[in-house]
């Protein structure tokens, strides 16, 4: 996870700075013509541009989502790599964004779709959606969840192993035989 992490945010800041660097804001530049164009965007909201101006509460929901993340992460310790790309791409979305709107005050957003009419968005969006894309996918149609079948396993194990035979030859002892009953 953590390498899918940092190779995507690596990706996502690298983008956002060359925009920046080599943008004007609103500036458009046709990469496939009617398909694919780069617009440099200064996004002061949440996805979509929704609620402009409350970067405090962008800000504090990012750390809830990466505080969920780290503690699903430490209870579950997965393993199955779906699951380990899903989380790394959402945690690198997750940091991405929230670099923008801590240092910068804005998200720098720069893809835009030109067949459809889209918001602008970034890397840092599309790990986000992607990452939840495929958590989505592994919860409706992935295998049963691997730790849960080797608990179980091990559990009936230790069952198995930690109970004694009941030997139907016992011998009786003396008090036994003189009760009455």
């Amino acid at each position: 996870m953590i390498a899918t992490a940092l190779i995507a945010l690596a990706v996502d800041q690298i983008a956002k700075a060359m925009v920046r660097a080599a943008m004007v804001e609103q500036q458009s530049v046709r990469l496939i013509p009617r398909v694919l164009h780069l617009t440099y965007v200064r996004n002061e909201g949440a996805a979509f541009g929704l609620f402009p101006g409350r970067q405090p509460v962008f800000i504090i929901t990012s750390f809830l989502v990466l505080f969920v993340i780290a503690a699903f992460w430490r209870r579950t310790r997965p393993v199955q790599w779906p699951v380990v790309i899903a989380l790394g791409l959402v945690t690198a979305g997750a940091v991405g964004n929230l670099i923008d709107r801590s240092v910068l005050g804005y998200v720098t957003d720069f893809f835009e779709f030109g067949f459809v009419e889209f918001p602008v968005f970034n890397v840092a969006d599309s790990c986000i959606v992607v990452g939840v894309a495929i958590l989505m996918l592994w919860i409706l149609f992935g295998p049963e969840d691997a730790s849960d079948a080797e608990s179980a396993q091990s559990h009936s194990h230790r069952v198995e192993t930690d109970v004694q035979p009941i030997e139907a030859d016992v011998p009786a002892s003396e008090a036994d035989l003189d009760a009455p009953g």
